[in-house]
């Protein structure tokens, strides 16, 4: 008797094939190969890894090969990210035509059982007095597992923000407010005091016209509206209370790889990637479904770009009064293949559709609808 080199089981001495995943007898599978050289299980991933994988099949081909284990592989209409039932070997289609997957992998199913994503979503959908009892009341229309591929794209973003510095705008503002103050009432007295001196012969003319401490107080008005409006402008702009900053970060970011998911993409959510391990279709539980992809490695590069450049300009504006430019430029790094365990919960709350997103990795939440 002998051991599959890939997935470990018995086979008899005289076996060509692995008769559970379908690995050639005798031979390392492409996955192990890789793992021996670095690759796919750590987080770096060298430029070893990331070099182009020769073309098995042309654009338009309706059938190929899996590059590892020769199991028929049928690609459905639209597909483009589809994973060998047999042995779980990854293979895209990208400009050149159909290639195997170089970085494919996954993370273990943690949250495995109805009871463990409950003891998640119910004080999540109870929290706070407008929700209590809204897991209790709502209908559940939908409760399933299934591995999601996430293209998990390495990008290094550099914002440059000019922003308005906050506390000098402060403290101009209170001094501004402070002149005001006195302007006002020299305004007003000096106005009302030419009135009564000058034009209308001391303070029995003024208590005849009261009118003229009126007039005194309009255009002291209206001379503090034209020194607000002057003050406001200055300090809100002025050169010495602008500042440029660096904010750098580096991302390890998900773009799901299924259009009919972009629904639920995750915007500021990063997987537990310590923890994920080379890809094995032996340790799928048995319910569990492991979905192909139609959102090529090319189009998740552009995507995740984007979506960095909005992550980083909201945390620029969460961090920053005043900004008046923004700028990100990114780099894009390594690229994998993600095959991670999510819930998906739906219920209705009185017509209203809630969703819920949710690592069973982890028990993170990756995204909510509705609530």
């Amino acid at each position: 008797m002998m051991n599959c080199s890939n997935c470990g089981a018995q086979l008899p001495d005289d076996a060509q094939f692995c008769y559970k995943c379908g690995t050639p007898a005798g031979q390392g599978s492409a996955r192990q190969q890789a793992a021996g050289n670095g690759g796919a299980g750590q987080s770096g991933g060298g430029a070893a890894s990331q070099k182009s994988a020769p073309v098995i099949a042309p654009t338009g081909a309706t059938s190929l090969k899996c590059p590892n284990c020769g199991a028929p592989i049928s690609p459905k209409f639209g597909e483009m990210v589809i994973t060998c039932e047999y042995c779980g070997t990854g293979v895209t289609l990208g400009a050149d035509g159909w290639t195997n997957i170089q970085k494919q992998t996954m993370l273990d199913l943690k949250v495995s059982t109805v009871d463990q994503v409950n003891a998640i979503i119910t004080p999540l959908m109870d929290k706070g007095l407008l929700h209590r009892h809204l897991h209790e009341d709502s209908t559940q229309e939908e409760m399933s597992l299934s591995y999601i591929p996430y293209w998990i794209v390495s990008v290094s973003a550099r914002t440059t923000v000019v922003a308005t510095n906050q506390a000098a705008q402060l403290g101009q503002t209170a001094t501004t407010a402070a002149l005001m103050g006195v302007i006002l009432g020299g305004m007003g007295g000096g106005f009302g005091g030419g009135g009564r001196g000058g034009g209308f012969g001391g303070r029995r003319a003024v208590d005849n016209l009261p009118g003229i401490g009126i007039i005194g107080a309009l255009g002291g008005a209206f001379a503090l509206s034209n020194f607000m409006a002057f003050g406001m402008g200055m300090g809100g702009y002025g050169g010495g209370m602008r500042k440029s900053e660096q904010m750098d970060a580096n991302y390890n970011f998900p773009v799901v790889a299924l259009k009919a998911l972009l629904e639920y993409q995750p915007k500021d959510y990063a997987f537990n990637l310590e923890g994920r391990q080379l890809f094995d279709v032996a340790k799928i539980p048995k319910g569990a479904k492991v979905l192909n992809g139609d959102i090529s490695e090319d189009a998740a590069k552009s995507q995740a770009k984007t979506l960095v450049d909005q992550l980083q300009s909201e945390k620029a504006h969460a961090k920053y009064h005043m900004i008046q430019q923004i700028h990100t430029d990114s780099d894009i790094g390594d690229v994998e293949l993600l095959h991670a365990p999510v819930w998906f919960a739906r219920y209705d709350h009185k017509g209203k559709k809630i969703v819920l997103v949710i690592d069973a990795n982890s028990g993170g939440i990756i995204n909510s609808i509705g609530l």
